[in-house]
């Protein structure tokens, strides 16, 4: 199959199949008399297995370890767990984030009973605000600048 019948059996774009591609997670297809792609059910089962691991926000790292599993597998599936394991870290630390983000969204949000104008708004007065350079506290107070910045900010 040439590469848009690929695209449209795995419903990827051509362009996400070529970046694939030159990143060496497909292997290279043989080529036509007329130098197309010519890929086969391999490529199609490869790309949707790429396709599920990014739909489980693995890295591409994460998605050529696996696959280089899958080329070559090892006695056990020890490291395959490892990797996962530390998916599931980063996955969950990102929720953590993504909750101090929604905190920190609904008090802004709080902020605002939207009856006055935009020149009043508490959202707006509080991105101002978020955003002001903040000034140095004093040596004389023994802490640094930072103490005061609301508790949900993220770094």
């Amino acid at each position: 199959m040439k590469i848009g019948e690929l695209a449209a059996a795995t419903d990827t774009a051509v362009e996400t199949i070529r970046y694939y591609e030159r990143q060496r997670l497909l292997p290279e297809p043989a080529r036509t008399e007329g130098n197309y792609r010519a890929y086969a059910d391999e490529h199609v089962h490869r790309l949707a297995f790429i396709r599920r691991c990014r739909g489980l926000d693995m890295t591409l790292d994460e998605v050529r370890s696996l696959l280089g599993f899958m080329d070559a597998p090892g006695p056990d599936c020890t490291e395959v767990n490892a990797l996962l394991d530390e998916h599931i870290g980063h996955v969950t630390h990102r929720i953590t984030e993504l909750r101090r983000l929604e905190q920190e969204l609904r008090l802004l949000r709080a902020s605002c009973d939207a009856t006055g104008s935009a020149a009043d708004c508490g959202i707006l007065k509080g991105l101002v605000a978020e955003t002001a350079p903040r000034r140095k506290a004093s040596k004389r107070h023994g802490h640094g600048g930072d103490v005061h910045r609301h508790a949900l900010k993220l770094r």
